[in-house]
């Protein structure tokens, strides 16, 4: 399960900046606005204009599609801060909200089953008893996503 925060919370940042060379290839970085883990990067040699350039290959942790960008390696670029958090499903209501339990007891119970493949198969699998612990990712943007 993922979900996007809406940046409605504490007033902390959303974002936090690193230059350009220290990114690394699993960590995350804002592309074209969009939350990505890093999948492949390279750097060109410092050419006539100065800088060496970071070529980025992202992919969006909660929409799974693909950005590429490229950055002169002393520039800064945002990088998400990603939290997640391992819930245990522990009823889905007649409404089709899902209530999720963590480790500590919280419990939350504001995301829906999602009208897709993926809500039949986990109805399916509470229903028959499994039990079904969800992951869930949290970063900035503004809604809900079952992944």
């Amino acid at each position: 399960m993922s979900e996007e925060g809406d940046g409605n919370g504490s007033g902390a940042s959303l974002t936090f900046p690193t230059q350009c060379s220290a990114l690394r290839k699993n960590g995350f970085v804002m592309l074209k606005g969009r939350p990505c883990k890093i999948v492949d990067m390279s750097t060109s040699k410092t050419g006539k204009h100065g800088h060496a350039k970071v070529h980025l290959v992202g992919i969006d942790i909660f929409t799974q599609k693909k950005y590429e960008d490229i950055c002169p390696s002393t520039h800064n670029m945002d990088v998400p801060h990603v939290k997640r958090d391992d819930y245990q499903l522990t009823y889905i209501s007649d409404d089709g909200y899902l209530t999720l339990m963590n480790d500590t007891g919280v419990i939350r119970e504001d995301l829906k089953v999602p009208d897709s493949p993926l809500g039949v198969a986990l109805r399916n699998d509470h229903e028959s008893g499994k039990d079904l612990l969800y992951e869930i990712i949290k970063a900035k943007a503004g809604r809900h996503y079952l992944s």
